[in-house]
């Protein structure tokens, strides 16, 4: 087992490593922009290193800093958390070259997964339902040319990166260029590389998600489904698990696919399977996570599995105690994702508690919430014998939480958690665009 890891990230998510990294003993150490010299990570862990300016360009997504860092603490291990360098092939080979495990899988399989037309190929010839679609387009006239077979509605999207970035409907023939043109200039921004496939809009449609976890002997073990159908521009606002349009015969069938999808690339460590599920019981591959997801607290309230101690002890070597059978959901969880509007200073901070209650943050009073990076200020999450307990005690909570000083969206949370449709689960991607 690794003695000190270096934590590769920042806010909530460092500080959710840190716990778990003194829960099992192992030393800590942070890396820190300029900007976040106060911030509660650095705090909380046992070392903290600068490694650059509040930029994220500068610090966070700075690999020869934070492999120069790890060197210098004596660190064995980087887990990079989500974001910044989690898909990074450059972090995994620096790690490599100086003998420093990357806590997550090799380099091979995020270039593998992070290609999402190459994926799409991958996933295909495994036998897991894929949406039908095209290869990558030349340009925009083949993109013309492609989308009259495919019909209207259809989704243009981008090979590479992740975010919603690079995505764009289109409903007719006379939106296809554009949309392909304004979506491959936003993915080369975002990723480096502009190129586009398109595919079949499934509408309407739920998107559940799959929770995976392989250790280094090739044991796959799948820990429930996610119901993620609550978006903005292709970000998650809300995920509850388990998803109220799953029974145990297609939960089943979801498992199934999702170990296929392990198996053809070979997969090891934590990692999420990614579906668009229809009316029918008709479910598609979307793209596969080959890091920790944002919503993972959710699958850990309803299985009580630490998955971020379990990346450790993949990395290291361990092999699971436990099997398939041993995966039990017990009751229901609800995450809702606070976000600022802007940036702020917290003049106060009240933070609900009771049993089985949550709430992921780095925020603490007079901390001032910085605008150079995601608008993510915490994560509320609870659990319950039941998914109608569940919605009262999250509406609860989010009617106690309180961020002064800092614009956010807990009121729009609440409304969520009241919509009739949310709470009879009733609910798909076009959730806030039919309210």
């Amino acid at each position: 087992m690794f003695s000190k890891i270096l934590v590769a990230n920042r806010g909530e998510i460092a500080i959710r490593i840190i716990r778990s990294c003194k829960e099992m003993g192992i030393s800590t150490v942070s890396v820190y922009s300029e900007a976040d010299r106060d911030a509660l990570h650095v705090a909380l862990a046992d070392q903290s290193v600068c490694i650059g300016g509040a930029a994220s360009i500068d610090s966070y997504l700075n690999a020869e800093s934070i492999v120069s860092a790890a060197l210098v603490t004596g660190s064995q291990a980087i887990h990079p958390g989500y974001g910044f360098l989690s898909e990074s092939t450059k972090l995994v080979n620096l790690c490599e070259a100086h003998n420093i495990a990357f806590i997550g899988p090799p380099a091979d399989i995020i270039s593998k997964m992070g290609d999402k037309d190459a994926a799409r190929r991958i996933m295909r010839d495994a036998g897991v339902p894929v949406i039908p679609g095209t290869d990558i387009l030349k340009d925009e006239k083949a993109a013309v040319k492609e989308a009259e077979k495919i019909g209207y509605p259809l989704m243009v999207k981008a090979r590479a990166g992740g975010g919603g970035k690079g995505i764009r409907l289109v409903n007719a023939p006379d939106e296809v260029e554009n949309a392909y043109l304004t979506a491959s200039r936003e993915a080369h921004e975002a990723f480096g590389d502009g190129a586009l496939y398109m595919e079949k809009r499934i509408y309407p449609a739920k998107h559940i998600e799959v929770q995976l976890i392989v250790d280094e002997y090739g044991k796959a073990v799948c820990l429930g489904e996610r119901e993620c159908s609550i978006q903005r521009n292709n970000q998650k606002l809300l995920e509850e698990t388990p998803s109220p349009a799953v029974d145990d015969e297609l939960r089943e069938k979801l498992y199934d696919a999702t170990r296929k999808a392990a198996e053809a690339v070979g997969y090891v460590n934590a990692g999420t399977v990614e579906f668009l599920l229809d009316t029918d019981g008709n479910f598609y591959f979307m793209e596969m996570n080959v890091r920790l997801q944002v919503e993972h607290a959710v699958t850990e309230q309803v299985t009580g599995i630490d998955i971020v101690k379990w990346q450790i002890r993949i990395s290291a070597g361990v092999p699971f105690d436990f099997g398939q059978d041993d995966i039990v959901l017990l009751g229901s969880s609800i995450e809702c994702r606070i976000n600022a509007a802007s940036a702020g200073k917290v003049e106060f901070l009240h933070v609900p508690g009771g049993p089985r209650v949550r709430f992921d943050s780095a925020l603490w009073t007079g901390y001032s919430v910085p605008p150079y990076y995601d608008s993510l200020l915490g994560k509320l999450v609870v659990h319950a014998a039941t998914r109608e307990e569940a919605i009262r005690k999250m509406h609860a909570a989010l009617c106690e939480l309180v961020i002064d000083g800092v614009p956010n969206n807990i009121d729009e949370q609440i409304e969520f958690v009241s919509d009739e449709s949310f709470q009879q689960g009733d609910y798909y991607t076009d959730f806030l665009a039919t309210r």
